[in-house]
């Protein structure tokens, strides 16, 4: 590796959306699509699903172990959904930075405020559905949910969009390609900024003005 390439730390973007916004399959595809980039694979005490394996979707704990890594302060983040803990492990995420990879976090707003308390340079992105209409739609698109469970959904949903305006980037997820380039885009940006190509690019830098 020459000097030109030695590679800077690189950027946490945490990517919020409401449930049924397509961040999941946007996050899918960027991660396939974009070298450099990395998920942050976080802890839980749930039990796995069917065809999920440990260390590749989550880090499947008991909760004993859970709150012990809570009590050592070892998360950016986490949080309790009904009955099971959910949480992203600092070391895991700074390894990944200081290999010079950018990480990804697919969380909440709340997950987002702890995030950025800890590491105020994460980028935070939030993508939101083209229209309330298209939101209940695809909410209703497997059709295995009651009206009631539906309604629910659509209050939750309402609830996390109210915080969008604490993120710095804002996508609309009407067209999948568009919405995919838009996130790419703030990606490779963020690679350009000063702080960024001034350690990458050190080397040239210094021959350039020899």
């Amino acid at each position: 590796m020459s000097k030109a390439e030695t590679s800077p730390h690189g950027t946490l973007f945490v990517i919020a959306a409401p449930s049924g916004a397509g961040k999941t399959s946007l996050v899918k595809e960027l991660l396939e699509s974009t070298p450099g980039i990395a998920v942050s694979v976080s802890h839980t005490t749930r039990d796995p699903r069917p065809g999920e394996e440990s260390g590749v979707h989550y880090h499947f704990v008991a909760r004993e172990e859970f709150e012990t890594l809570v009590a050592a302060d070892a998360f950016l983040e986490h949080a309790q959904v009904f009955d099971n803990y959910y949480g992203t492990a600092q070391s895991s995420v700074q390894q990944q930075l200081d290999a010079g990879n950018d990480v990804v976090l697919e969380i909440d707003w709340q997950g987002a405020r702890q995030v950025r308390e800890r590491l105020p340079a994460t980028v935070c992105i939030f993508v939101l559905p083209p229209s309330r209409p298209t939101l209940e739609e695809r909410l209703r698109g497997r059709g295995q949910d009651s009206d009631e469970v539906i309604a629910r959904r659509m209050r939750d949903a309402v609830s996390e969009i109210r915080h969008y305006d604490e993120f710095d980037y804002v996508v609309v997820n009407d067209d999948f390609d568009v919405a995919l380039g838009e996130l790419r885009m703030v990606i490779l940006a963020q690679r350009q900024r000063l702080p960024v190509q001034r350690v990458r690019l050190a080397g040239l830098i210094e021959e350039l003005l020899a």
